[in-house]
């Protein structure tokens, strides 16, 4: 077994998809083929189930998919240690982040590092804050940056400023001229909710039980899986809400959504999330060092 065919297997894995996969990898797919049909001889195993144009992992294609994301984080790893001896000329950060922080913090931090770093390569997925820890834990990212707090014996977590939760309702909503909405109307009311996992769901949550209400108890229209979306429904007047003030901003000044009282919804800071015991590269310092000095600072 070669790195190469670790590598392609890996990205198969992920895609679930020869062609595509070969895409991302700038292979041909019949190379792509020859190196999983090579991989499967060698060992006399099935590392997928080919259905039409689609592949689903078997048991066997499953553990070394976990085997392969740890192998191949340890290279980069490494590769990045040596480029680290000529500086921060080259190298690579990986960073997951969760769903507002990705899509609303995130795009203006990352285009300042890549002005003052030109040759660090920036990998990020985004996900829920359960999903971020879990890139830390095994490997896949080097920094994590969530909304929700992470409590894990294995992660840091390191507050720094972030948002702030808003209870809102889209313009034509019965609630949008009330200003204040009282305990009886939001447990009556319709809400659109994240998923749970979400640092925003479990804040909402944590809310709602300090006021009394049990958030089981609640009527909830939808659960959808980020806040653009969710901005959408409220926009289309589906129901109630509480999204971060980033997400917002635009609809907030022009009166499309209207923020209300009634639930204690302080401002919140973000986390930065890394491996206890994993080497901190000069790349990752830098960022931070980039995103604290842009005025993110730790919070208070």
């Amino acid at each position: 077994m070669t790195l190469e065919q670790l590598r392609i297997f890996a990205t198969v894995a992920e895609m679930l998809h020869f062609t595509r996969a070969a895409e991302v990898l700038h292979l041909s797919q019949p190379a792509v083929s020859a190196a999983i049909a090579a991989l499967e001889a060698e060992h006399g195993l099935r590392l997928f189930d080919r259905i039409g144009r689609r592949v689903e992992l078997t048991a066997a294609g499953q553990l070394l998919h976990g085997q392969a994301r740890s192998i191949l984080a340890k290279v980069e790893e490494a590769g990045t240690m040596l480029a680290e001896l000529s500086g921060l000329s080259r190298g690579a950060l990986r960073l997951a982040a969760s769903q507002t922080v990705g899509n609303h913090w995130l795009p203006l931090h990352l285009l300042r590092f890549a002005e003052a770093y030109p040759g660090i390569r920036v990998d990020l997925s985004i996900g829920n804050t359960e999903q971020v820890a879990e890139a830390v834990r095994d490997g896949r990212a080097e920094l994590g940056i969530a909304e929700g707090v992470v409590t894990d014996p294995l992660l840091v977590s390191e507050p720094i400023a972030g948002d702030r939760l808003l209870l809102v309702v889209g313009a034509g909503h019965p609630w949008a001229g009330l200003g204040r909405v009282d305990r009886d109307s939001l447990t009556a009311g319709r809400w659109i909710l994240r998923e749970p996992g979400s640092g925003t769901r479990a804040l909402f949550e944590a809310a709602l039980r300090a006021t009394g209400i049990d958030p089981g108890a609640l009527d909830v229209a939808m659960t959808l899986p980020g806040g653009r979306i969710i901005r959408a429904a409220l926009l289309a007047g589906v129901g109630a809400s509480v999204l971060s003030d980033l997400i917002l901003t635009e609809e907030l000044a022009a009166g499309r959504i209207v923020a209300l009282e009634g639930l204690d919804l302080p401002s919140r800071p973000f986390h930065l999330v890394r491996h206890r015991d994993r080497h901190r590269s000069l790349a990752e310092r830098a960022f931070v060092r980039s995103a604290l000095e842009a005025g993110q600072g730790p919070a208070s």
